[in-house]
């Protein structure tokens, strides 16, 4: 039992902590700075919507408003089997500054959807982007800025939960997604993301592959086709797009399973990820892949401990126990003081793990996530 509990602490703490300490020393021991500059290519708006009338309108004239050149700018929405208005709302922007609508009257999902956008796409740069988040008006210029560097064919810009008038949450989900940044920029400046940020992030048009009409990670799928081929794929903090902080625990937490669930199925879409034709093999299982060992790990640490009698174990035991109760809270919707935002925490850290659970029975069960709005 002794090694079964030490095993599982140490995958714990490795992928919490162990990586992105890794990350910390490479970014200054061996930095790999961008040599970003002023950038102005031709480029290609790309966004697929399915039922998005509530938000569509919003967000063309956010894209329309967008401060780069409208000489430059294309506009491609693809709209997947919408029956809500959307294609009317796309119909009355057709021609106006470069928009571009396609419309596919039956479902056929979103990697199919990207697909016929890229193909529409004349721009040097293709940006991704999707309905519901509100880009800030100079995020696109800054994300060109670093394609002055030849050595970078993905940029990913930067999600930020919360409101732009009072800043970004810094608990629950919002303190989750600001370490997933953290992380994010270490990567960067030592190498390579692993990954985008599928709100808004930019790849070079010649470097795209066609993506499989079954994926449900193309913000993954893309960049590592990208890292594959030769060119890094960086983080710039200062593009940024506004989603909201709290959608609700229960579309939180199906975001989730479906983000890994994706993680599972990009094993089946593209096994070189595993092997050496992916020169960032070793980001990708620390990042990606030891998040889904994780809960298993969690499980074998609490067996364990129960099981142990030494002092060490049992104190391990309570902590655990205390933690799990401490979540709890949460669901009681405790928010008083430090207690309420640890109890906050720590229900955010169960859910999401609980999440990976139900993406590995998704996985094993043969069920998929589809795409939805």
């Amino acid at each position: 039992m002794k090694w079964l509990f030490w095993g599982a602490a140490g995958v714990i703490a490795y992928t919490y902590f162990g990586y992105p300490g890794w990350l910390w020393v490479k970014s200054r021991w061996r930095p790999q700075p961008v040599r970003s500059g002023v950038y102005q290519p031709p480029i290609s708006i790309v966004m697929v919507v399915r039922n998005e009338a509530q938000v569509l309108e919003r967000k063309l004239n956010n894209l329309l408003g967008l401060n780069y050149p409208a000489n430059l700018r294309q506009i491609v929405v693809v709209s997947d089997g919408s029956n809500d208005g959307s294609n009317e709302i796309l119909a009355t922007h057709a021609g106006q500054g470069g928009v571009y609508p396609i419309v596919h009257e039956q479902l056929r999902g979103k990697a199919a959807g990207l697909n016929d956008a890229i193909a529409a796409a004349t721009g040097e740069i293709v940006v991704f982007a999707d309905a519901r988040q509100e880009i800030e008006p100079d995020a696109v210029r800054r994300l060109m800025e670093d394609f002055a560097d030849p050595t970078v064919g993905c940029v990913s810009g930067e999600l930020m939960l919360g409101d732009p008038a009072s800043g970004e949450a810094a608990k629950g989900v919002g303190l989750y997604w600001r370490i997933e940044k953290k992380i994010r920029e270490m990567e960067a400046a030592s190498g390579s993301v692993i990954g985008a940020t599928g709100a808004l992030y930019a790849v070079r048009r010649c470097l795209l592959v066609k993506v499989p009409t079954e994926t449900i990670l193309d913000d993954v799928f893309i960049p590592m086709h990208v890292l594959r081929q030769g060119s890094r794929v960086v983080f710039n903090p200062l593009a940024r797009a506004w989603d909201l902080a709290d959608q609700g625990t229960g579309r939180e937490f199906a975001r989730k399973v479906r983000t890994l669930s994706g993680n599972y199925q990009l094993l089946q879409l593209a096994p070189w990820l595993l092997g050496s034709g992916n020169p960032a093999w070793f980001g990708f299982v620390s990042h990606k892949l030891l998040r889904l060992v994780v809960p298993f790990a969690l499980a074998a640490l609490l067996i364990a401990s129960c099981f142990l009698p030494q002092p060490i174990y049992r104190v391990a035991l309570g902590l655990q126990l205390a933690f799990y109760g401490l979540s709890a809270l949460a669901i009681l919707h405790w928010k008083r003081g430090p207690v309420g935002r640890m109890a906050e925490a720590a229900f955010t850290f169960v859910m999401l793990n609980l999440a990976a659970l139900v993406a590995f029975a998704n996985f094993v069960t043969g069920r998929k996530a589809v795409w939805a709005r």
